[in-house]
């Protein structure tokens, strides 16, 4: 039971860059509407995942030696890299990129705590109008590597056994980010795209420290 656990989590870990990589053809010459329904799949998979590993590893025996190990090495690789599609399905669902907003950057994602290392546009023209990100339409720029380094920080924190250390990775962030969130819908972009990202990577350590 312990080992099966452990495999679910190695495959939610390699879940999103395995889709990513699937899906890339189709999503370089599908219309926006297809793209952010590929990502949705992907979200809900890597939830199904994410749950299933859960109760296995609540009902398995604790795990031991080499493979003890190796648990919160691939709960810190699930936790950076199945972020972006769980965080973009949210902001779907608030409604982000869906109002006009600044153009976007042509050169990375702006859609804050996303980290998906993935480009989804709506046609292979580097500035496209309506992109299929939907935090490409919102005012918060870098987040694809904030959301890697985030994830990365708030799994490795709880792991260590130093929640405290949340309050300090938020408040930093926080403070980055304050002189953009005066801009229209930023914050609530800033916000959901921020639980959403942190709720995945606290959900990843839990799973780790079920296993274990």
């Amino acid at each position: 039971m312990t080992t099966a656990a452990i495999t679910l989590l190695l495959l939610t870990a390699l879940a999103t860059p395995t889709w990513a990589l699937a899906t890339r053809k189709k999503r370089n010459h599908a219309p926006v509407s297809v793209v952010r329904r590929l990502d949705v799949i992907g979200a809900v998979v890597l939830l199904v995942l994410a749950g299933v590993t859960a109760v296995l590893a609540a009902v398995a025996a604790p795990a031991t030696g080499f493979l003890a190990s190796a648990v919160p090495v691939v709960a810190a690789l699930a936790a950076v890299t199945g972020g972006g599609p769980v965080v973009r399905t949210v902001l779907v669902a608030g409604g982000v990129g869906q109002r006009p907003g600044p153009g976007p950057d042509p050169e990375g994602s702006p859609d804050d705590g996303s980290g998906d290392d993935t480009d989804a546009p709506d046609s292979p023209a580097p500035a496209p109008a309506d992109p299929a990100d939907p935090a490409e339409a919102g005012p918060l720029r870098g987040g694809r590597v904030i959301g890697y380094l985030e994830r990365l920080a708030v799994v490795t924190t709880l792991m260590a056994g130093w929640p405290e250390g949340l309050a300090i990775i938020l408040a930093v962030k926080s403070l980055a980010r304050y002189p953009e969130l005066r801009a229209p819908h930023a914050a609530e972009q800033f916000i959901m795209g921020t639980f959403a990202s942190v709720m995945w990577a606290v959900g990843m350590a839990g799973v780790e420290h079920l296993i274990r």
